[in-house]
């Protein structure tokens, strides 16, 4: 095989873990998750960790890089690297294939780019210039730094994640080195799509599964274990939209239709990510999310082997 890792990217809710699974265990493989808030322990149902879907034929198939920070805490892309090195380490030592997927397009550009992250200290004269500003003259802050594509457009979900981002933009706009830890790799690439109606559906049915599943619990049990409702709403998404409405500042529907909409355009995002990553030289291998499994299997294996 002329690559050394497997990438399998795509939005939210297009079926890249059980791709992903099953190129594991034809290719001999072991998965690194590319998901930024998977890292959490706790943060199950919200962040779709499926950990059942790791299993085939009785076979559990090894993941590594998810349940490893406490919730409430803020781990970051520095440390992720740092964690993405070792497992890589870790996985060829036993030479298997080390297969990444997720769908923060961040995390992978910055392993397969190997940008040089070093933990950002907080600069507070910039934060009290920024702490009352909006969150669109935030986004547009963050857009004047060039080489903003290395942050995640989830860093508009709030303020203080806004302010953060540009903390970072700021340090990296006057520390722009380029190498890392992260050794040399040669990926293959394949992004699974769908149409954006398949997809908005899909988004749809699964937010209500989750619900179903106890999502609101799970939140719940985080608030009971004495996390902040801050440090939940700041994960964003799920964690932030039901933290609302278990403080009383949102009702159940208003609730569920604003977690709806705020997922298809968080989905939006993350394509526009991927098409950014294209024209900053990856080349993506796209395939139809809509097809059955086992022929996205077969066709990801021709195009691995071709």
């Amino acid at each position: 095989m002329k690559y050394d890792i497997v990438t399998i990217l795509g939005p939210t809710a297009t079926g890249k873990t059980s791709l992903a699974v099953q190129l594991a265990h034809r290719l001999n493989g072991e998965i690194i998750s590319a998901d930024s808030r998977q890292v959490y322990r706790g943060m199950d149902i919200g962040t779709g960790k499926d950990l059942d879907e790791y299993e085939i034929d009785g076979e559990v198939i090894p993941f590594h890089l998810i349940d490893i920070a406490d919730a409430g805490t803020r781990y970051n892309l520095f440390e992720y690297q740092k964690d993405f090195t070792a497992a890589l380490a870790d996985i060829r030592s036993r030479g298997k294939l080390p297969v990444m997927c997720g769908g923060s397009g961040l995390y992978i550009e910055a392993i397969l780019n190997r940008y040089k992250m070093v933990e950002v200290p907080v600069n507070n004269a910039l934060r009290k210039r920024l702490e009352n500003k909006d969150i669109r003259q935030l986004e547009k802050i963050l857009r004047s730094y060039e080489g903003h594509h290395m942050h995640n457009k989830t860093d508009l979900d709030t303020p203080q994640r806004a302010i953060r981002a540009i903390e970072i933009a700021d340090y990296y706009a006057k520390h722009p080195e380029r190498d890392s830890s992260v050794p040399p790799l040669n990926p293959v690439i394949l992004g699974i799509a769908l149409d954006r109606d398949t997809r908005r559906s899909r988004i749809t049915e699964r937010l209500h599964s989750r619900l179903d599943e106890g999502m609101v619990d799970e939140v719940r049990s985080l608030l009971d274990s004495g996390i902040k409702p801050e440090d939940l709403i700041y994960y964003g998404l799920e964690y932030r939209f039901v933290t609302l409405y278990l403080t009383g500042e949102m009702g159940y529907d208003e609730m569920v239709s604003s977690l709806e909409t705020a997922i298809h355009q968080f989905a939006k995002r993350q394509m526009t990510w991927f098409r950014g990553m294209e024209r900053r030289g990856f080349h993506i291998h796209w395939i139809n999310g809509d097809r059955r499994l086992s022929d996205r299997v077969e066709e990801a294996l021709s195009i691995i082997n071709g």
